[in-house]
């Protein structure tokens, strides 16, 4: 059954241009010019989505929009609403998503964009009322308990969609699992996933990180080089850490998420770039939009969806699962070592504190399963390892002959990371050496920072 589309605006040509692209799509289309009439014709048409313009000639000041998304949404609150406005108005678009309009385009639209955006809302509202969503494919994420259910059901009901993700919990929690979950179960998922830590990216490097340059854009740019939004085309970028974004990068996001373009540095041809954005952050972007320090219109670019993961700490009866799936995953890579654990130490760690989270779990059992020398490992062999994995907020070091210097200088940059979230030259900087040393001492030590900064 064709999907239907009314079309709100008081500028005809608009209206027919509209009507064309969404015909050709195979959609019904009924437009509207004068805004008195429209709940008639929502009444009578029974559309499956809505485009309104905020703007009319009666009123420029988009008041009128706003009370036509009032009315439509007091009487139909499922009904997908799609405002379009001017760049020049975003603080419209943003006061109409507070009163529950479900996305924001900005004139002159991108015609592929606009049908993405219809199509996702459609499709959003399909998964809405499926309620047979196979998890099963998301065996990765390891949790049985409630609040993860609900998390696997949630990524399964927006991974066929196009719409933005924002991925919100603490330190550790596996936020970037999540986004390749996503992506993994999506149209995208034989194009490319490309994660980017923002918080380690230095604000003077972020244009040619992200959208690339051109030979001679700068000193040393001998050649070009593709940024990090061309690399995804066709496919999902990951922003981890989008609350470290400085107040001028946030707007060249906001620039290409709202219109999917850039310039490369030192360019000026535009590149179009078709791809599916999730953002992460341990942050509260709330707080930070009402002191300023972050975006409103970026923030609600980047929330159409919003899936929260729990601390370890809400979900307790997880931990006997993860431990088991981390020492799994440990005898299988190892050819002579085959380990097991028991009831007791299992029991043990569901009630100890992990203010890492699944983090900080699964390197108390990584070093536990490389340290010991039993086939069963017990609790006493959890409780010194455990030990050492002391709060970032204390000083306490370990007892003479309790760890080598390499071992304690692992555990410092373990500690930095967790401390610092990730962001590389904090962390460097916390430590007392420079970036590239400790990238060194990060590939010395086969620590990978990127599977730190979920």
């Amino acid at each position: 059954m064709e999907p239907r589309i009314l079309i709100i605006d008081d500028d005809r040509m608009v209206c027919q241009s509209l009507k064309l692209l969404f015909s050709k799509a195979g959609f019904i289309v009924q437009t509207i010019y004068n805004p008195l009439n429209v709940m008639e014709f929502v009444d009578s048409f029974e559309p499956d989505i809505v485009l309104l313009d905020l703007n009319f000639s009666i009123d420029t000041s988009g008041q009128e929009g706003l009370h036509i998304l009032d009315t439509i949404r007091k009487a139909y609150s499922e009904l997908p609403v799609i405002l379009i406005t001017a760049w020049g108005s975003l603080d419209l678009a943003v006061d109409g998503m507070k009163r529950g309009a479900s996305d924001f385009i900005t004139k002159p639209w991108d015609n592929h964009q606009l049908r993405n955006s219809v199509q996702t809302q459609l499709d959003l509202r399909t998964k809405r009322s499926d309620t047979n969503t196979d998890i099963a494919a998301l065996d990765a994420i390891i949790g049985q308990s409630p609040s993860i259910m609900e998390v696997k059901s949630l990524i399964m009901k927006v991974a066929q969609t196009d719409a933005t993700v924002l991925i919100t919990g603490e330190s550790g929690t596996g936020k970037e699992l999540v986004a390749e979950a996503i992506h993994d179960n999506s149209r995208r998922k034989n194009e490319r996933f490309i994660k980017v830590n923002l918080g380690g990216i230095p604000d003077e490097l972020f244009e040619s990180e992200m959208f690339g340059h051109v030979k001679g854009a700068f000193t040393g740019a001998i050649q070009h080089r593709s940024g990090r939004f061309q690399e995804a085309d066709g496919g999902t970028i990951f922003l981890d850490e989008v609350g470290e974004l400085s107040s001028r990068s946030q707007v060249k996001v906001l620039r290409v998420l709202q219109e999917k373009t850039f310039e490369p540095l030192g360019s000026s041809k535009m590149v179009k770039s078709d791809i599916r954005i999730i953002s992460a952050t341990h942050r509260n972007l709330e707080a930070m939009v009402a002191t300023g320090h972050f975006r409103e219109d970026l923030f609600y670019r980047i929330n159409l969806l919003h899936i929260h993961l729990p601390a370890l700490s809400e979900r307790r009866k997880d931990i006997p699962l993860l431990v088991r799936y981390f020492i799994q995953r440990l005898n299988e890579s190892s050819d002579f070592k085959y380990l097991e654990i028991d009831d007791h130490a299992l029991q043990w760690l569901s009630h100890q504190n992990f203010p890492g989270n699944i983090r900080q779990l699964r390197n108390i059992v990584e070093r536990t399963w490389l340290l010991s020398s039993k086939k069963v490992l017990d609790q006493k062999e959890f409780v010194g390892n455990f030990n050492i994995h002391v709060s970032k907020d204390s000083n306490t070091l370990p007892n003479p002959g309790i760890m080598t210097l390499a071992e304690m200088e692992i555990e410092m940059i373990q500690r930095s990371m967790a401390f610092h979230d990730g962001n590389i030259s904090r962390v460097a900087r916390s430590l007392g050496i420079t970036r590239s040393s400790l990238y060194r001492r990060l590939s010395k030590y086969n620590l990978d920072h990127g599977s730190m900064d979920g």
